[in-house]
């Protein structure tokens, strides 16, 4: 064996040998190569297209919603006062009972107003009596009494009269009257009180109508306008919703807080709401159509935000502007045309001029 092997070394395997081994050497090769898969040629016409999803680009209106806390005020609240001193002799101010504008709530001692009355309705008869005798002289022709006589007995007529309804008016004045029609508050005035000149008596409340008074920031004001729509919650009432309307609002805005304060009618005829209430504000208006897509079609470049468009089974990118989101919504501002086919999902593998398969449309 040791000599055999010299042998190789100096001088090579026999050809009879050397033989055998070529041929075992290029079956090896064959099967080799024949269990290897056939290769692609390299090449953009050989690259795999890259599968994405698509959706149509269609276009939605998109809510705008402004929401603000504001507080209830009636549509008009008095707080009456006494406008004459005197002594209460009757009440009438039943606890958070209605009242009518011009029923009678305090009424004063009016005794020596009374009389005062009787005075001048005496006072006035008096003087027509005199006018009538003078006229019928006139009239038949005696001539007792002159023309200056009669004109006289005119003048002191005339303020007989006046003199009675000056006392009337007084009479008038010691009766406290409610001035609007509405809901009172509460008093602790008792009969046998004396009221001065200016002392409270009870509050009226008139909250047929609520006013609620809330403030819109500075980039919202674009919003208002008269007789728009608002939306109104309160605690008190969870899951009700209230309907008004935008009656008024401030030309300046506040230079602390850069707001502007708004007022909007709230109707409240079944009486629910009450002044002082706070109120969760929504105005809600929306916008002309425009392109919206999934948040998931929306890929970052250097340039911005991006949507990708297939056309010919090839993706083009397009720059957007971000408008509005909502959720996994996105209204976007674009020249692509509606209908166009956007990526929605696998977008982020792209390039320019990619060749793409669809896995799916989208809806």
């Amino acid at each position: 064996m040791i000599l055999t092997g010299a042998y190789f070394l100096t001088f090579g395997p026999p050809i009879s040998i050397s033989g055998v081994f070529n041929q075992t050497a290029s079956s090896e090769e064959e099967q080799t190569e024949a269990a290897q898969p056939e290769r692609r040629p390299q090449g953009s016409r050989g690259t795999e297209a890259t599968t994405v999803v698509l959706a149509p680009l269609e276009a939605q209106s998109y809510a705008l919603t402004l929401r603000a806390i504001g507080t209830a005020t009636s549509l008009r609240s008095v707080d009456v006062v006494a406008t004459e001193s005197g002594q209460i002799v009757e009440l009438r101010l039943p606890q958070n009972g209605h009242v009518d504008a011009g029923d009678i709530l305090v009424q004063l001692d009016d005794t020596s107003e009374q009389l005062e009355l009787e005075i001048a309705l005496a006072e006035r008869d008096l003087a027509e009596a005199t006018l009538d005798r003078y006229a019928t002289l006139a009239e038949t022709g005696i001539r007792t009494s002159t023309d200056a006589d009669l004109t006289d007995a005119r003048v002191a007529l005339r303020l007989a009269e006046a003199n009675v309804a000056l006392s009337e008016n007084t009479i008038e004045d010691r009766v406290i009257r409610a001035p609007i029609s509405g809901q009172l508050g509460l008093s602790d005035l008792q009969i046998g009180d004396y009221l001065d000149i200016n002392d409270p008596v009870i509050s009226v409340e008139d909250s047929s109508v609520i006013i609620a008074e809330f403030e819109v920031p500075e980039r919202s004001i674009g919003l208002l306008e008269a007789g728009l729509e608002v939306l109104i919650g309160t605690p008190t009432h969870r899951g009700r919703i209230f309907h008004g309307e935008i009656i008024a609002y401030d030309t300046q805005l506040d230079s602390v807080t850069r707001s502007v304060t708004v007022q909007a009618e709230v109707d409240n005829s079944d009486g629910l709401l009450w002044a002082g209430m706070s109120f969760a504000v929504r105005i809600i208006e929306e916008t002309d159509p425009m392109p919206v897509v999934p948040s998931t079609a929306i890929t970052w470049a250097q340039d911005g935000a991006g949507i990708w468009l297939v056309e010919d089974d090839r993706a083009t990118r397009h720059s957007v502007t971000i408008r509005y989101r909502d959720g996994d919504q996105i209204w976007i501002e674009t020249e692509a045309p509606l209908g166009a086919q956007v990526v929605v999902e696998g977008g982020f593998k792209l390039r320019d001029g990619t060749s793409v398969t669809a896995a799916g449309i989208s809806t």
